[in-house]
């Protein structure tokens, strides 16, 4: 659905300002070459959270209570 209005927005902007357009189906890669570090920096610090919520709450699960 998503890739749908993406798709229809760019076609609008098409319509308006063709080069505008074209320049943005360009650098869409660019920019996601360049947002892709970023984006596995957070999975690893998502992963390292989850890590140290299970260490902190493993007491609680052992003796049985539910978080």
């Amino acid at each position: 659905m998503k890739t749908l209005l993406v798709f229809f927005v760019w076609c609008a902007l098409f319509v308006l300002s063709w080069p505008v357009a074209v320049l943005a189906l360009v650098l869409a890669p660019v920019v996601w070459l360049i947002t892709l570090p970023l984006r596995l920096v957070g999975i690893a610090f998502e992963g390292v959270f989850t890590l140290l919520r299970a260490i902190v709450l493993l007491p609680a699960r052992l003796l049985g209570q539910r978080p």
